[in-house]
């Protein structure tokens, strides 16, 4: 039988915690529910949680709105002070500056308007965004990892050969933690759980051995 993650308010412990796969909803809800911050990426979320378990509080914040927002936005204009949002007005503003039509914001974009409002940072601009778009600046990347773990789990499960393993989360992770510590493309295949049987073995070993 696969291990039956248990419900958060029985976890006792961050390294217990961290045993088990949390989709970035799950992470939301959990931090809601304790009255912490709740939006964010899943790396940010899942940091959330372990300043929880240390003793430390992250609770929600409350964002004001600037009422006075500039109405003529120029590239000057700080993201913070124009009512900034993914919507139709700020599509069609980009979409002009950058001749791309249609335009689609990105997921780096995304990320760095994140990083914006969680720092207060009134240096940011229309331009340093367009630079994020195009890939000239560093500002803010988004956190892929977490989609390659997902496509990574759903292979492995979707691979005959994970049936004969009763905690196929478990043996996942083992072949993740070595892909993900390579240079190797961060996708799952047979081979690849040839080449680490050996450790999955290990860990078989042990868990057999942790029951008697």
């Amino acid at each position: 039988m696969e291990e039956k993650r248990p419900d958060f308010k029985d976890i006792h412990s961050f390294e217990e915690f961290n045993l088990y796969y949390w989709y970035r909803e799950e992470l939301s809800q959990i931090c809601k529910s304790l009255g912490l911050e709740y939006r964010g990426t899943k790396k940010e979320l899942n940091n959330i949680i372990h300043q929880y378990f240390l003793g430390n509080k992250i609770e929600k914040k409350v964002i004001k709105r600037n009422k006075k927002q500039v109405e003529d936005i120029t590239l000057n204009t700080p993201l913070l002070h124009c009512g900034f949002s993914f919507n139709q007005k700020f599509r069609d503003y980009f979409s002009a500056v950058t001749g791309i039509s249609p335009f689609k914001f990105s997921a780096n974009m995304a990320t760095a308007w994140r990083k914006v409002k969680r720092d207060k940072d009134i240096s940011f601009t229309i331009q340093d965004m367009i630079k994020i778009y195009y890939g000239e600046s560093d500002y803010a990347k988004y956190d892929n990892s977490a989609c390659q773990w997902n496509q990574f789990l759903k292979d492995f499960c979707s691979d005959e050969c994970s049936k004969f393993y009763s905690n196929k989360l478990k043996v996942a992770s083992i072949l993740w933690k070595e892909v993900r510590n390579s240079t190797n493309e961060k996708i799952y295949s047979r081979e690849l759980l040839n080449e680490y049987e050996h450790k999955v073995m290990e860990y078989r070993k042990e868990t057999d051995s942790s029951s008697l």
